[in-house]
């Protein structure tokens, strides 16, 4: 699918919590209480979602086209009183970009000596 760039740039930089919440929906759909826990344990702990910043952020993905909130959830129990969301197409183009943008960044970063290059 063609995306407008200006429109996946207009997005960028993402806020932290915006592009968790893309990566835990890029493994599938899931719940906001399931996005909760898969950002909580893809950071070892270090970033934990408040149910606050979780549905205002996810408000905003629906309201942008990033995530919607499919009528059949894939490849999870379905708990009827849980409302599931997927990434769309243009919300995976977006976390693409934001992958693509951080990991400039951290490219100048260790060629100006402020961050050790990876070990193999």
């Amino acid at each position: 699918m063609d995306f407008d760039p200006d429109d996946v740039e207009d997005l960028l930089p993402l806020p932290p919590a915006t592009f968790h919440i893309l990566l835990a929906l890029c493994a599938g759909d899931r719940h906001g209480y399931g996005i909760i826990q898969d950002v909580e344990e893809r950071t070892d702990g270090a970033v934990r979602l408040s149910a606050g910043t979780l549905y205002r952020t996810i408000q905003r993905l629906l309201e942008r086209g990033l995530i919607v909130e499919p009528r059949n959830p894939v490849g999870v129990p379905v708990d009827p009183r849980r409302r599931y969301y997927r990434i769309t197409p243009f919300g995976t183009e977006v976390a693409r970009a934001e992958t693509r943008r951080l990991s400039r960044l951290v490219r100048l970063a260790t060629g100006a000596g402020l961050a050790a290059p990876e070990t193999p």
